[in-house]
């Protein structure tokens, strides 16, 4: 077997099978892809003819997963902050939306995500916004993996006059991506106080016929909660239930107010949970509980949720605020340890969104999706278990570089493929706008 590139790591952490931690191993990868994980040493013997590339600092993960974003929002950071849920949303950034969201938009804070991201090892991201073609036609063009979210509501944007209008753009949308090796697609129904019954159920038929996740914002708060319960005599999970939506391709983001009730049935129907916890501590939505999930049997992803409300795409961040923030709101310190809290930033948002036999862990045969991080700065030092270091110490500035079907998208902290200059540039250009109030 031909290898064009070998990756010799002082450590490798696969994340399948759990707990793994390999010393002084190499990744030998082919066209885009792992063939072989083998001690270095055997490596250097059986494939004489390539030269090792040496990250004898740094351990090699599989990239991170952002299970839940919405990166044209990175323009929006810190415009509206401190401010609960509703007045965010309603008082300032619908507003905002509805006066500047324009291909434009998404396709330049597209761009200041996707940057973002990649310099925080995020390999792939689960995104929800408007201008979904645009958002992906950027994020192909720089090299990154995601699933585009094909955003629905009740109400009209600038993006669509209202649901008909949204669905007939979800299915352009997937004939234009669906064959696409990075790109994949899902439906994003806003949540279910702003998307109809109606709406709600021919997503189901068409997320039947495709094969293709639903990506909702549910349970966020206790409000959205209690509204619902005395408003339809149901809690809103209750009825996506009754509307065929709660199955394995479920992607139910924040779900900070659950009964063991509902806890149960979301393990028996096979959905997935996107927790978000550094927005949902900004905003004051609630606590997610993640340990309950994990014991349940519930699949749980991470995501950053939009720069507007966290304030970074920072998943390493997120992992960290996780394992921590699980073990206090279940006043038990074993619960969600490290080796959890990376799985959950990995692997678990790979099979969150259906693409766990191609990347989520370093596995022979799984697409290349590489993230190296240097252990050897003083913040990390000593050094007892990389994988406690990895998520209880290390930051996403230690990140050097990035794979994605083995291109190189980072290198030694420079992005390979995005203008960091012009990117920043722009990021300004859109400050000035946003904050001129001319008609």
């Amino acid at each position: 077997m031909t290898v064009d590139t070998l990756l010799a790591a002082r450590w490798v952490i696969p994340v399948e099978p759990e707990r793994v931690v390999l010393n002084d191993h190499t990744l030998a990868l082919s066209q885009g892809r792992i063939v072989a994980i083998l001690p270095t040493s055997v490596a250097q013997a059986r494939y004489p003819d390539v030269t090792p590339e040496p990250f004898y600092q740094h351990v090699l993960i599989p990239g991170f997963i952002n299970a839940h974003t919405h990166a044209a929002m990175s323009l929006l950071r810190g415009i509206a902050d401190d401010r609960p849920l509703m007045t965010w949303l309603t008082d300032h950034i619908w507003p905002l939306e509805q006066r500047m969201v324009s291909e434009e938009f998404v396709r330049d804070g597209t761009e200041l995500a996707v940057a973002e991201m990649l310099r925080g090892g995020i390999t792939c991201f689960n995104d929800m916004y408007f201008f979904p073609a645009t958002t992906a036609r950027t994020v192909a063009a720089a090299g990154l993996r995601a699933v585009i979210g094909m955003i629905v509501l009740d109400f009209p944007s600038n993006f669509a006059s209202g649901a008909t209008d949204y669905l007939d753009r979800a299915s352009a949308l997937q004939a234009e991506w669906q064959d696409h090796p990075l790109i994949r697609t899902a439906f994003a129904p806003h949540a279910p106080y702003t998307v109809s019954d109606e709406p709600l159920r021919a997503i189901r038929q068409q997320a039947d016929a495709w094969n293709i996740p639903v990506h909702i914002h549910l349970h966020e708060t206790r409000d959205e909660v209690e509204t619902a319960r005395r408003e339809q005599g149901l809690s809103p999970l209750q009825r996506l239930d009754g509307l065929g939506l709660l199955n394995r391709r479920l992607l139910a983001v924040h779900m900070t107010q659950l009964t063991a009730a509902e806890i149960d049935r979301l393990a028996a129907s096979g959905g997935s949970v996107v927790h978000c916890p550094e927005s949902n501590l900004k905003l004051a939505s609630g606590f997610c509980p993640v340990a309950r999930l994990v014991e349940a049997g519930v699949n749980v992803a991470l995501g950053t949720d939009g720069a507007a409300s966290n304030n970074d795409l920072d998943i390493m961040g997120e992992m960290r605020i996780a394992a921590l923030l699980a073990k206090a709101v279940a006043q038990d310190a074993s619960v969600i340890p490290a080796h959890t809290a990376l799985r959950m930033a990995t692997l678990n948002g790979a099979r969150a969104l259906g693409l766990d036999q191609e990347i989520g862990s370093l596995v022979v045969g799984k697409s290349a999706d590489i993230t190296a991080i240097r252990l050897d700065a003083l913040e990390t030092q000593p050094l007892f278990d990389p994988q406690s270091d990895l998520v209880y110490a290390a930051s996403r500035h230690q990140v050097s570089d990035v794979w994605v079907q083995g291109r190189r998208l980072l290198r030694n902290r420079h992005l390979t493929t995005l203008d960091s200059r012009i990117i920043i540039e722009k990021a300004a250009r859109w400050r000035d706008r946003l904050t001129d109030r001319t008609p």
